[in-house]
């Protein structure tokens, strides 16, 4: 493989597939491109609320990368270090290590959710960043309920019923409509929880949901989810994450089982290595670039989306870390890559924003399009055309826009996806229900309370070690 041909992507999201993808188009067959990303997908993070929501399935939220490539080489590996005297980066890959050699090498590898902003957040939250989050958070909502229809206490139930959610901006607004939703929906399957023993809770540390929109949307906004029965605590900061507890900057203390936080980011760990052994410049864990989106000092290098810090020469102003731009930088960069490689001047990353969107749950959102705002069904409907018109290849497109529609007349799915192997089939199931010990001689059974909360009569003893006590078939 000759390197003087070589243009190698790291990182298989928004912006790594959209600039193979634009490139392509612009450059010659005799260039080789390469993209290198530890998934072989790309995932709509925007969409992943409705996975928790089950409005979607996981695999509707994900692209996979070969799918959206013609002639780009992708390879699934993790990158571990980059010689720029010798032009090459060393990455393990399903074949053990390898090292690939290139002329042009594009950092676009993202950013990593920051479990250590608020103390106790990375053993009692859970962050929303990758499909796996989305999946892992639905999954506890379906085992919070059915624990729920096992348990007496009436403040243990409340407590196992309270869905807390940290961060008011587009993230925390659209999950926490959806988990109302995804509740009110499912209850009936749970005929033993009574409405009044589930809610949800949003918390964020401004006056204002979505201060990235106009100030009329952020309260259009938090009236729609306030008569949906979502409790919001504007203004409100969390200083601490205990056990079943959020606690508040005045002290205050707020119990919930289940505490999801969309906020925070940090540096992917390469941008650490790539600091160490090539004295890389950033800011605040973003890679510093050129107008151009070069890398300072270092030509060949080249930095875009989140984890890059891009200037943007359309408002003097450092680019916002969104899909949208990130988008745009690809589509910018592979215009200079094209030039460089013919040996004309570069221009530097100039975008105007379109606009943004919210969802914001039953129907409802919010959206600010080339200056026009407007709130509840057509937004939400905006949204959604937008994400549908979003998503590559025709077949993708239909599949979610069947799932979609279908989910308006259905009910949405209970499954709990646990993925056991056979290997695993016998061992105590993950995320939070105690193991199972067997029982003491001569002890007595666990009583389940009888007293009407379904007027199903039930027998009134049931042993741990009952099937049927642990939650995950039904659940």
């Amino acid at each position: 493989m000759l390197a003087e041909n070589n243009i190698v992507i790291i990182g298989g999201g928004f912006a790594g597939t959209t600039l193979a993808q634009a490139l392509e188009k612009l450059l010659p067959t005799t260039h080789r491109l390469m993209i290198v990303s530890n998934e072989s997908y790309t995932t709509f993070n925007p969409m992943l609320a409705e996975v928790v929501g089950a409005s979607v399935f996981p695999e509707h939220v994900i692209v996979p990368i070969r799918q959206m490539l013609r002639r780009t080489q992708f390879i699934m590996g993790t990158v571990q270090d980059v010689n720029y005297a010798q032009g090459k980066l060393s990455c393990t890959t399903l074949a053990g290590l390898r090292e690939i050699p290139f002329d042009h090498l594009v950092f676009a590898f993202g950013t990593r959710a920051n479990l250590d902003l608020v103390p106790g957040m990375a053993e009692h939250a859970l962050p929303l960043k990758l499909v796996g989050d989305a999946l892992f958070i639905r999954n506890r909502v379906l085992r919070q309920l059915a624990r729920m229809e096992l348990e007496s206490d009436p403040v243990l139930r409340r407590r196992l019923g309270h869905f807390i959610v940290v961060g008011g901006g587009f993230s925390g607004v659209e999950v926490a409509g959806e988990l109302a939703d995804y509740l009110c929906s499912i209850r009936r399957f749970y005929p033993r929880v009574q409405r009044e023993e589930l809610a949800v809770t949003l918390l964020h540390d401004t006056g204002q949901l979505l201060p990235e929109l106009p100030a009329s949307l952020g309260m259009a906004a938090a009236r729609h989810m306030a008569a949906r029965g979502i409790r919001l605590r504007l203004g409100t900061r969390a200083v601490r994450f205990e056990a079943d507890t959020v606690v508040l900057a005045d002290g205050e203390m707020i119990e919930g089982a289940t505490v999801v936080c969309t906020v925070g980011t940090k540096p992917n760990p390469l941008v650490a290595t790539l600091e160490r052994n090539l004295a890389l410049a950033t800011r605040r864990g973003r890679i510093e670039t050129n107008p151009d989106m070069s890398v300072r000092g270092m030509p060949g290098l080249w930095a875009i989306g989140d984890c890059a810090r891009v200037a943007n020469a359309a408002t003097d102003e450092d680019s916002l870390p969104t899909a949208q731009f990130a988008v745009a930088q690809a589509r910018q960069l592979a215009h200079n890559l094209a030039g460089h490689l013919e040996q004309r001047e570069s221009k530097p990353f100039s975008y105007q924003s379109k606009g943004a969107m919210a969802s914001i749950g039953h129907m409802k959102g919010v959206a600010q399009v080339y200056g026009f705002s407007f709130s509840g069904l057509p937004a939400w409907l905006a949204w959604r055309a937008l994400y549908l018109m979003r998503m590559p290849t025709l077949g993708r497109k239909l599949r979610l826009w069947a799932e979609w529609t279908l989910s308006m007349f259905f009910p949405t799915d209970i499954t709990h996806l646990r993925f056991t192997r056979t290997s695993e089939a016998d061992e105590s199931p993950p995320d939070g229900l105690p193991p199972h010990r067997p029982q003491a001689p001569g002890a007595s059974a666990t009583r389940i309370a009888t007293h009407d909360l379904s007027g199903i009569p039930r027998a009134p003893y049931a042993t741990p070690a009952a099937p049927t006590l642990t939650g995950d078939q039904h659940a």
